[in-house]
């Protein structure tokens, strides 16, 4: 069985909190598919060096999401 791949509305956009969202409001918006897909690879390097949020790190399991979306090709 081939597992199904992440999308952003449904598997990456519920990782940004209402916190996260605001706190980058003036570079992009979290909750935006077209910015977190033109910036993903930015992204992903700073939750991998666990510098995002700035509350703490995501789990190791919430990074791999995002990642495997990235890798994947960045379904909407």
């Amino acid at each position: 069985m081939i597992p199904d791949m992440a999308g952003f509305e449904d598997d990456v956009k519920p990782l940004f909190r209402e916190r996260d969202r605001g706190a980058m409001l003036r570079q992009f918006d979290l909750w935006s598919y077209d910015d977190v897909k033109a910036n993903a690879s930015a992204i992903l390097d700073v939750l991998r060096a666990e510098q995002m949020p700035c509350d703490g790190p995501w789990p190791a399991e919430q990074v791999e999401t995002f990642a495997g979306w990235v890798e994947d090709g960045m379904a909407p």
